[in-house]
């Protein structure tokens, strides 16, 4: 802007909403969005216009207005259209989803879900591979709830994308929790609170603390630390630790997935750990088995 490259100073106003949207800073998100409406509206730069949408969109999920999300995010594009050279639709297809399948449109939600899909975009990147597989679980029957959730999450790659894995997560456990599901709905949710926080995004955080309390679940009262762990705990905590999925987990032990769930959401408060992601440093901290004796 000092020096006149106003189009690029555009894209700055982009990133800057994005930011404060998944901070959940709403007044900056809507300066920087309106700065871009009212420079490249004029101009007819529609993907500058999509791209303020789409933070605008961000922004009101985290803070839960689904009606204004879906507004922001079907300005972009409509439900079940993937537009060529819109790339800003595909980026925001979560969005559409989520705030379609919030506010009960759900046919709408399970059409752009198929676009998403049956276009391909996951085969592009390890991210678009995890917003395909979240987009589909969201819209899922309830039978496949669990399977499509824990498949999106066992995708290669998903630790690099920590916002979105902390979405699904909390996705999951909102599906969880409607289905009445609370004790697994809230391994989910305190994962995703957890890692929200961590990241700043403290409209997210809240969204996601707000869901945990309604399992009746409070920050203090998540478990006893220092608990020893029974045998079974043990070699579920150990084979999530190397990186398997709770159906991969089940499989092997011979248990239902929800049940592998339940197991660690006794694990993780007795490691006192919040994340799959620690669990192989705190299995590594806990002192040897004592070592039996021979006869």
């Amino acid at each position: 802007e000092e020096t006149g490259y106003h189009l690029f100073a555009q894209v700055g106003h982009y990133i800057a909403a994005m930011t404060a949207a998944q901070r959940g800073d709403l007044d900056a998100c809507r300066r920087h969005c309106e700065a871009v409406w009212g420079w490249s509206g004029p101009r007819g730069l529609r993907r500058l216009e999509n791209c303020a949408h789409q933070a605008a969109a961000r922004a009101a999920l985290g803070a839960a207005d689904f009606e204004t999300a879906f507004h922001h995010a079907t300005a972009i594009c409509a439900p079940g259209v993937l537009p060529p050279f819109n790339p800003e639709a595909v980026w925001s297809a979560p969005d559409l989803v989520e705030a379609a399948v919030r506010t009960g449109r759900h046919a709408q939600a399970r059409r752009h879900a198929d676009a998403l899909r049956d276009a391909g975009v996951g085969h592009l990147s390890s991210r678009l591979a995890l917003n395909s597989a979240v987009v589909t679980a969201m819209t899922s029957a309830a039978e496949d709830t669990v399977r499509c959730f824990e498949e999106a999450l066992a995708l290669p790659g998903v630790e690099q994308w920590p916002f979105e894995a902390c979405r699904a997560r909390l996705a999951y456990g909102e599906a969880l929790r409607r289905q009445g599901h609370n004790r697994d709905a809230r391994v989910q949710l305190a994962a995703a609170r957890d890692g929200f926080g961590e990241l700043g995004a403290r409209s997210w955080e809240a969204r996601a603390a707000a869901e945990l309390r309604a399992t009746g679940m409070t920050r203090a009262g998540r478990g006893k630390a220092g608990e020893a762990l029974t045998p079974q705990e043990l070699e579920v905590a150990r084979l999530a630790a190397t990186g398997l999925s709770n159906p991969q987990i089940a499989s092997r032990l011979f248990l239902s997935p929800r049940t592998v769930s339940s197991h660690l959401y006794r694990v993780f408060p007795k490691l006192g750990i919040t994340s799959r992601a620690e669990l192989r440093d705190a299995l590594q901290a806990l002192p040897p088995e004592p070592s039996a004796t021979q006869p």
